[in-house]
């Protein structure tokens, strides 16, 4: 059994979260990946979790199905279009928005966390380069941390459970840049919200533009569109 302490990371299989959990690897954790197949038009981005979690020596990755569709209410779960070529500096929150995906999240990572004596969680959110969507800002994080002290018996008994959000002051090229420097294999992630039947990013939503915007501006070409 290994000695280094283990960390809960939230594993979407896209850019950000492969770059979230190679931080926590070059922090001295134990990676403990979780996936949430939450009813997402992008399935796609499950498989690539898997294949990120092998390459990063994941001691465990938990798929766990949360059929978020069944409430529906956003354009990746729901029969909304996925906005194309949108003004990314356009005010309000985009229809891709998912309601309280990471409020859900957090929940099931930090139920994992106290079962496995992990006292930290990663996960990859961005207040820099990212959609408006208001569960991605640092005000939520520090609220999460806040609930957790209250919400478990780790937390009554005095165990701190810390929420590492690595990437929320990067832009997306100061995330591939410190990717790249992890030896993150980018050619195993899956970002675009829309992909096709054989799974090709479409490159005109939110994600596929901002994931080509931190390419672009870090200077290197994205191996996923070289496969």
């Amino acid at each position: 059994m290994s000695a280094r302490p283990r960390a809960i990371v939230l594993l979407s299989g896209g850019l950000d979260s492969a770059t979230a959990a190679a931080i926590a690897r070059s922090d001295g954790f134990d990676l403990f990946a979780l996936t949430i197949a939450y009813g997402q038009r992008h399935r796609v981005e499950i498989e690539a979790a898997r294949a990120v979690a092998r390459a990063l020596g994941a001691e465990r990755h938990v798929e766990l199905q949360v059929d978020l569709s069944a409430f529906g209410g956003s354009a990746l779960t729901d029969r909304i279009d996925v906005p194309k070529d949108r003004d990314l500096e356009a005010a309000g929150i985009p229809s891709t928005y998912v309601p309280a995906r990471n409020t859900v999240f957090l929940s099931l990572a930090m139920a994992w966390a106290e079962a496995v004596g992990a006292q930290d969680i990663y996960i990859g959110v961005n207040a820099l380069d990212y959609s408006g969507y208001p569960d991605c800002r640092p005000e939520f994080i520090l609220a999460f941390e806040r609930l957790a002290a209250l919400a478990t018996k780790a937390g009554v008994a005095g165990a701190t459970l810390r929420i590492h959000a690595p990437l929320m002051r990067m832009t997306k090229a100061e995330i591939v840049r410190r990717g790249i420097a992890l030896h993150v294999d980018y050619a195993l992630t899956h970002s675009c919200y829309d992909p096709d039947a054989a799974g090709a990013p479409c490159g005109h939503c939110d994600s596929c533009r901002l994931r080509a915007k931190g390419f672009a501006e870090a200077g290197v070409g994205d191996p996923a569109l070289r496969r």
